[in-house]
């Protein structure tokens, strides 16, 4: 893949707001896991290497095991994610497919409250604004150091 700009250094001003955003949702009631967890999901699904390589060691350093990071994809057949972890997946593969059903909704309404449901749709939303970001201005690919970005 060929360099292209710098975008770190070009459009510091243009993500503060991303930065305060994701400031916010770590300290959601939610829980920082369960937002890397989805963050990790929808890179996943995305196509995000950069993403995948950060969202994968910080959720090793909170003691994420490898079973679960590798069954992640497939999490509706694997038995080791919670009700409130299945919930929150599912609610964030429908928003970011844009396709937010009756059905998923009252799902999540069971495991999060209303104001977690919208905490966890700003942090879709966020995911999605740093995989486009990162995909358009690939940089570093598996350079990411735990704690990198506070």
């Amino acid at each position: 893949m060929e360099a292209r700009l710098n975008f770190f250094e070009k459009g510091q001003n243009a993500v503060k707001p991303l930065f305060a955003l994701g400031s916010y949702i770590k300290k959601s009631t939610l829980g920082r896991q369960l937002v890397e967890l989805v963050d990790f999901r929808i890179s996943q699904i995305n196509g995000c290497a950069y993403c995948l390589d950060m969202h994968s060691k910080e959720l090793r350093a909170m003691g994420e095991t490898e079973q679960r990071l590798y069954g992640l994809n497939a999490w509706r057949e694997a038995p080791y994610y919670t009700d409130r972890e299945r919930a929150a997946l599912a609610w964030a593969e429908a928003v970011n497919a844009l396709h937010v059903t009756d059905e998923v909704y009252k799902a999540v309404s069971a495991q999060l409250t209303e104001e977690e449901i919208v905490d966890l749709t700003m942090a879709v939303s966020a995911i999605n604004a740093w995989n486009r970001i990162n995909i358009a201005f690939p940089a570093g690919v598996g350079t990411y150091r735990v704690g990198q970005f506070g």
